[in-house]
């Protein structure tokens, strides 16, 4: 079996980034809403590794619109809790 090591550029991962909220957001749910994809080409994406364990990265456009559902998912986030009597 293979291992795989990352290039010191590439231990960065967007996983990394967002580690604190990782166990609090449906990863599946926001893919599919925001993206029309599945949970795992996002799990992939976001661990930098794609389905046949080659390096893979968000595109600048993938980035935006992550960070652009992110956005989205928080003024929901907020607009529920706002709502709450």
């Amino acid at each position: 079996m293979a291992t795989m090591t990352l290039k010191e550029s590439q231990q960065g991962t967007m996983k990394k980034q967002l580690e604190d909220i990782l166990i609090s957001i449906s990863w599946r749910d926001l893919a599919n809403r925001y993206f029309d994809k599945s949970g795992s080409w996002l799990y992939h994406k976001l661990d930098g590794v794609d389905g046949n364990k080659k390096p893979t990265e968000f595109t600048t456009e993938e980035k935006y619109q992550l960070k652009g559902a992110l956005i989205d998912l928080a003024d929901r986030i907020r607009r529920a809790a706002d709502a709450i009597q």
